[in-house]
């Protein structure tokens, strides 16, 4: 699966769901939109952007969604 946007970056997207964190890699706006989200809906125990290689990551799932809004 490739970036919906590749122009921008990709950020590695860190979800915490009951005591499990799940590593994806996103480009910067769903990302960005996805925290956001999820600062009102409250479906994760949190949600964090951090610094890093994303190669290795698979992508956010319906990351297409978050950019086409």
């Amino acid at each position: 699966m490739s970036s919906p946007l590749p122009d921008e970056p990709d950020v590695h997207l860190i979800v915490q769901i009951r005591g499990y964190q799940l590593h994806y890699a996103a480009c910067l706006t769903a990302a960005l939109v996805f925290v956001q989200d999820e600062g009102i809906r409250h479906c994760t125990d949190a949600v964090c952007i951090a610094s890093g290689g994303t190669d290795r990551l698979p992508r956010l799932p319906c990351e297409r969604l978050y950019v086409e809004r």
